[in-house]
């Protein structure tokens, strides 16, 4: 059996709605995990958001305009009236309860509550429209099985039995439709998955299940070999390791959580990134395979802030690097590159919300320097130390670029450079024209 996710993009329209439908109908079992609508997030954002202000007036406004958007929808979806006054009725009822939960008193929970109603309603729609082709399909509700635990983890073996019961109970269906991101917490309340939304769930369904393959559909063609609103004439990566596209993620590549992928890893079931606007492009294969000698993509990570600890005490003083991390610790904010030397330290962040507090505590260690307006460019493939020559053509690429600061030797496939932000483009560009010949 395959999982399929299908983002919110392509589910965004009736149009897109019944390309979705045409793509998943071929035949094979398959479970389909879809996001919200394109756009519906955002508006019970808005929703919540207007809540939590006291403004219940706005709050309907935009339940109101967000009512009438799916209804237009509901419209142009269904060639059966039958199904389409079902839908309606459906739809009434969310947005019904949208209306209720605005004189509430906002908490969490009940934001949550608000975001969940977008992936139901999509799934609702969706699966109405198979019923209306003929299709035995099942509509599975993701907070019967997807749950996390105290920690905010997912529980997998929780989902996995929970999951596993569901489809033995349910056993003779081609599709089976869920919802992604939405899950419920340890204590029974819902909840979402926050880190990837709904490629979390369909790598969580598909590791529980250990699936033949998980595919993400998307609105482009898989991971590319670097950022084309920056550089013309890139490709896409047509494989990478999980650990090169967890790099690659967590160092930009905005087409996936660093996150998301683990669970997929871990049960060693192959992650395809495929176009939903483009169904016949082969697309990213992501698994457990290494391709050695070769360097795959290139990504870049804005909003970085440098931070540069100098001590003369620091030289052979048990426990500096350890008083250092605990101040970063202690105020939740992750460290992306680090380098030391014999009486200093650098250390960068994409976080600054606590930037004053732990500069004050970190003065205490020794003088104290802050780079704003950073960028961090990093190159993934196989770059294990032994590949002789693989630094020194990345490095000749950045001649010309100057570089603060550079971490290797943490990682057998990235290599990264920190960088001012206003050199990203002509990085990238150089990297690109050096590694991969593309147009600069």
């Amino acid at each position: 059996m395959k999982v399929l996710k299908f983002g919110g993009t392509s589910v965004g329209s009736p149009q897109r709605m019944k390309e979705v439908c045409d793509l998943i109908t071929d035949g094979q079992q398959k479970i389909v995990v879809l996001s919200a609508m394109s756009g519906t997030t955002n508006s019970l954002v808005e929703i919540a958001d207007y809540i939590k202000k006291k403004n219940p007036e706005a709050a309907n406004n935009v339940i109101n305009k967000l009512s009438s958007l799916y209804v237009q929808h509901v419209d142009n979806l269904y060639e059966d009236k039958s199904h389409a006054e079902k839908i309606h009725t459906y739809l009434q009822g969310i947005f019904a309860h949208l209306h209720n939960l605005t004189t509430e008193d906002h908490t969490p929970s009940l934001e949550k509550e608000i975001l969940a109603q977008g992936e139901l309603m999509s799934t609702n729609m969706v699966t109405a429209l198979l019923q209306e082709r003929g299709v035995k399909v099942k509509l599975i509700g993701a907070l019967h099985f997807m749950r996390t635990d105290a920690n905010g983890e997912p529980d997998q073996s929780y989902i996995k039995k929970h999951l596993k019961d569901i489809l033995a109970q349910h056993p003779d269906y081609d599709i089976y439709i869920t919802q992604g991101f939405i899950c419920l917490n340890h204590e029974g309340h819902t909840d979402n998955l926050q880190r990837g939304g709904s490629d979390y769930t369909a790598c969580l369904i598909g590791a529980a299940l250990v699936a033949q393959e998980i595919q993400i559909w998307t609105d482009i063609d898989g991971m590319h070999n670097n950022d084309p609103r920056f550089v013309q004439g890139t490709q896409p990566v047509r494989q990478l390791n999980f650990e090169e596209a967890a790099e690659l993620a967590y160092f930009g590549a905005k087409i996936l959580h660093p996150t998301c992928i683990q669970p997929a890893r871990y049960a060693g079931v192959p992650v395809r990134l495929l176009n939903t606007m483009d169904p016949s492009a082969p697309g990213t294969l992501i698994d457990n395979h290494m391709q050695w000698g070769t360097i795959k993509a290139v990504a870049a990570k804005d909003g970085i802030t440098a931070i540069k600890i100098v001590s003369s005490r620091m030289l052979l003083a048990t426990g500096f690097l350890r008083k250092v991390f605990e101040i970063f610790e202690v105020h939740k904010t992750p460290i992306d590159m680090v380098t030391t030397s014999e009486v200093g330290l650098t250390l960068t962040i994409d976080n600054n919300s606590r930037l004053a507090l732990i500069v004050e505590e970190l003065k205490k260690y020794g003088t104290v320097e802050v780079d704003t307006d950073m960028c961090i460019v990093c190159v993934v493939g196989d770059l294990r130390w032994e590949n002789v020559g693989y630094e020194s053509r990345i490095s000749e690429a950045l001649a010309q670029i100057p570089i603060r600061m550079i971490s290797y030797g943490g990682s057998d496939h990235n290599i990264s450079f920190l960088i001012r932000a206003t050199d990203k483009e002509a990085t990238l560009k150089a990297l690109s024209a050096k590694l991969f010949q593309a147009k600069a």
